[in-house]
């Protein structure tokens, strides 16, 4: 929408506004903002300067409060902290300790386990050996009752008769001797050996006492005869000597 103005009032408007512009005036109510001066009131009456104090005194105040709370908080939880780690400390110490424990605990069945392993190893390792050694061991029983049939054959020979004169005889003899002696040279070949323990100190051991009487010139204890041999494989007696003993 166009305005239209009289050209009569516009050329008494015109003068009005160039005048304000050059002179301007403090009431004119047509002077620019720009030109108007600050109007500033420093009047202060003694109640308002009191309460401003005061709310400055106020404010003061409550941020101390302020600053004393937040420094309580933050004790309170710096507190709360040490609490926690040295809960946290005292698990960590008791997990540690029963750890330990448990470490020796299983040390220990470990050094029990590691040396019953080596006794068994030691037992089976002897076990195999002395199988291995002792094998014959039943063989040697039966064939030392041999040997006490060829001693037997031998002893009933008699002595006087063993002449070139009975040739038949001397060489039967001959034979079972020859016979007896290879025999025990193939005891001893496999660690079979006789035990004949004449005048030797009776030993419960390897020797069972049938017989004791009195002696005259043995010492007591003293084996006098023997009625039977007795046979030792290797360091294990496997037949006792059967023998009398001086008392």
């Amino acid at each position: 929408m166009r305005l239209s103005m009289d050209p009569k009032m516009l050329r008494s408007f015109v003068p009005l506004v160039l005048r304000s512009m050059l002179k301007p005036n403090v009431g004119d109510p047509l002077r620019p903002l720009a030109f108007r001066p600050a109007v500033h009131n420093y009047s202060f009456t003694k109640q308002r300067l009191f309460s401003v104090s005061a709310a400055v005194k106020s404010d003061t105040k409550s941020q101390a409060a302020s600053n004393d709370s937040s420094s309580e908080v933050d004790q309170e939880g710096k507190r709360g902290g040490d609490e926690k780690l040295r809960e946290e400390l005292d698990k960590a110490v008791s997990d540690n300790a029963a750890l330990l424990t448990q470490s020796r605990e299983f040390e220990d069945k470990y050094k029990r386990a590691l040396a019953e392993t080596e006794n068994l190893r030691t037992r089976l390792t002897k076990q195999i050996s002395d199988s291995k050694l002792y094998a014959i061991q039943g063989f040697c029983k039966d064939i030392t009752e041999i040997s006490d049939i060829l001693r037997l054959a031998i002893d009933s020979v008699p002595k006087d008769q063993v002449t070139k004169d009975n040739p038949h005889l001397k060489n039967l003899f001959d034979g079972l001797t020859m016979t007896e002696s290879r025999l025990l040279q193939v005891f001893k070949s496999h660690g079979l050996a006789q035990i004949n323990p004449v005048d030797e100190k009776f030993n419960p051991n390897e020797h069972e006492a049938v017989v004791q009487q009195a002696v005259e010139g043995k010492e007591s204890g003293t084996v006098i005869f023997v009625t039977k041999l007795g046979y030792k494989l290797h360091d294990r007696v496997i037949r006792p000597a059967v023998v009398g003993v001086a008392k």
